[in-house]
């Protein structure tokens, strides 16, 4: 008896990126007792941008899944066979969106045309919003060649400030916080029989490339679960900051005057007296 495939509307927003980053996590040797109670991250090595990842993914996806009802919404749709997928696919009546989610909190972003720089560094994000968006393209044009473009967009996630110097000719570059009001404001291009189907041509699993790695049982809670240690983690060792500190305030206040008068009397009897 054939097993049938989960629809596409069945992804969870950050879902292979999750599916990753538990991978990466069970190779991460679990904490000591010690490092527990003083704080340490859970988090291996490796993990760490795959997490930061995943968050801005889920924060992205639930400000998509707020959309009104004529939208359909995919997440974490595959697009090639080393697991690459597209954080966020859109069908409404504004067109046809792909949406490269980047999770940058407390950043400073610059962008130039096809030039993206974070905190200084270069980012590939202009040409990866576009071979996305040319995917979902030629998918659009062997179905409904009447069709325009993909709309490729790129959506920053907390960043600390967002600078476009020179917009992309492309891919339309925004932070979160817009991505919804941006959304909504495009003109319409796309009957409701239009949307509907291409939203059921996307919901369809055989449209996009098979997985190659087998999905991961109960990834969402397994997320969940390492999310609270992550915080509880964060908290602990934010205690014992604040702790140290503290200690070091009343070291200084109750040493403070002994130690500066014993150095203020060594200055004297080695430099100012004969």
């Amino acid at each position: 008896m054939a097993i049938e495939q989960p629809r596409m509307r069945q992804q969870f927003a950050a879902q292979a990126v999750i599916e990753e980053l538990l991978r990466q996590q069970s190779r991460t040797p679990p904490r000591s007792g010690l490092a527990q109670f003083f704080g340490y991250s859970p988090l291996g090595a490796d993990s760490l941008s795959w997490y930061l990842g995943a968050q801005g993914e889920i924060a992205v996806g639930a400000i998509l899944d707020t959309m009104p009802p004529e939208w359909a919404v995919f997440h974490a749709l595959p697009v090639g066979t080393k697991g690459t997928d597209i954080d966020h696919v859109l069908v409404g009546p504004g067109g046809v969106f792909t949406i490269n989610t980047k999770h940058h909190k407390h950043k400073a972003v610059w962008v130039a045309g096809r030039t993206v720089m974070v905190s200084g560094q270069k980012q590939p994000y202009i040409r990866n919003s576009e071979f996305e968006a040319k995917r979902v393209t030629k998918m659009l044009t062997e179905r409904m060649p009447q069709l325009a473009s993909a709309q490729p967009v790129l959506a920053l996630v907390s960043p600390k400030s967002l600078s476009i110097k020179k917009p992309p000719e492309t891919v339309k570059v925004l932070t979160a916080g817009n991505l919804r009001r941006w959304l909504l404001a495009r003109p319409e291009v796309m009957s409701a029989d239009e949307v509907n189907e291409l939203a059921t041509a996307f919901d369809d699993p055989a449209t996009w490339p098979p997985a190659t790695i087998p999905p991961t049982e109960n990834a969402l809670e397994q997320f969940d679960a390492l999310a609270r240690d992550v915080r509880s983690a964060w908290v602990r060792s934010t205690l014992w900051k604040l702790v140290g500190i503290a200690a070091m305030t009343v070291a200084a206040v109750i040493l403070g005057p002994p130690l500066i008068t014993a150095l203020f009397d060594a200055y004297i009897n080695t430099v100012v007296q004969p």
